[in-house]
């Protein structure tokens, strides 16, 4: 698909918003290089539209892993969602999704725990993991010291945060821990191959196109013998049996599209509970925009409802 077709499928507001990407990023993400990857995807100061009861700061693990609480009351046993960030494992912040989390909080009714992991490549596959593992364990572990309930448990994440909420799943799996109750992953990177029609079709797309996408996985895989295993690419595993039920959001206009909903047919089919959502006219990034995109409060709002309706039971 060429651009003049997929710009066509944009609604105004992303058409917009691609306009201004345009003359922000006159080049390939990909081609800024590493620390000017990082100066763009910079997050500007957040908007904190969303009043929220509580926001603090733990460290946990070692290394220390920093996770911000967000709580709409203070109030004991309260179901809770533990974020993970975008970015491309590479970039992203918890300044970043703090509106976000916050809109969490307050539409689903619960406490969430957005979670800084490690980023590459100065911490390559499986650092990141490491970190969100260690991240989900310190929270069910110390659940009732949080005030959060631990049979109502759920993990959350956008892109690659997608990823690594999905590959948390598979390694609970293999622990024989228990399953979070819900999995709500948004446009997930879950497949190394790059093969389906959505990465021709929108290679050039705005913000990632397919060879920043390419990029971002040489920073988190390395460019060499990178991992084949589930863990690092989901889709690789032989069965989704047993995983958490999900709600996978995608982007019509995104290179990740495909897979994420081939990754949705795949639980499907090995018997987990899914829900799936498009959302038309929009591009790769939108779900955390909330303050921008009425498709990403739509989104947003809909993820909130499965939410309840996930810690209800």
């Amino acid at each position: 698909m060429n651009r003049t077709l997929w710009t066509a499928l944009l609604d105004e507001e992303s058409a917009r918003m691609a306009q201004v990407l345009a003359v922000a990023l006159p080049t390939p993400l990909h081609t800024l290089g590493l620390e000017g990857v990082r100066a763009f995807a910079a997050p500007q100061p957040p908007p904190r539209l969303t009043p929220i009861a509580t926001v603090r700061d733990h460290h946990t693990g070692e290394p220390a892993v920093r996770i911000r609480e967000y709580r709409p009351e203070e109030r004991a046993s309260l179901p809770a969602v533990l974020y993970l960030h975008g970015g491309g494992f590479t970039v992203g912040s918890l300044d970043g999704v703090d509106e976000l989390c916050r809109r969490i909080a307050a539409q689903a009714g619960c406490a969430v725990f957005s979670v800084e992991y490690r980023l590459a490549p100065e911490h390559p596959y499986p650092a990141a993991l490491d970190d969100v593992r260690a991240a989900y364990a310190w929270l069910l572990d110390d659940a009732l010291r949080l005030g959060v309930d631990p049979a109502r448990i759920a993990v959350a994440g956008d892109s690659a945060g997608g990823g690594l909420a999905a590959s948390l799943c598979l390694a609970l799996r293999e622990e024989g821990r228990p399953q979070p109750v819900m999995q709500l992953l948004a446009y997930p990177a879950v497949d190394d191959t790059f093969s389906r029609p959505s990465w021709s079709d929108f290679a050039d797309a705005p913000l990632l196109g397919r060879e920043d996408a390419l990029w971002f996985r040489d920073q988190y895989l390395g460019t060499v013998g990178y991992p084949q295993d589930v863990l690092a690419n989901p889709m690789r595993a032989t069965t989704l049996r047993g995983l958490a039920p999900a709600h996978i959001i995608t982007a019509e206009v995104d290179p990740l599209r495909d897979d994420a909903e081939a990754y949705a047919a795949r639980l499907a089919a090995d018997g987990v509970s899914v829900t799936r959502k498009r959302y038309a006219g929009v591009f790769h990034g939108f779900f955390t925009e909330v303050e921008v995109y009425t498709k990403a409060r739509e989104a947003v709002a809909e993820a909130c409802v499965r939410l309840r309706t996930a810690f209800a039971g």
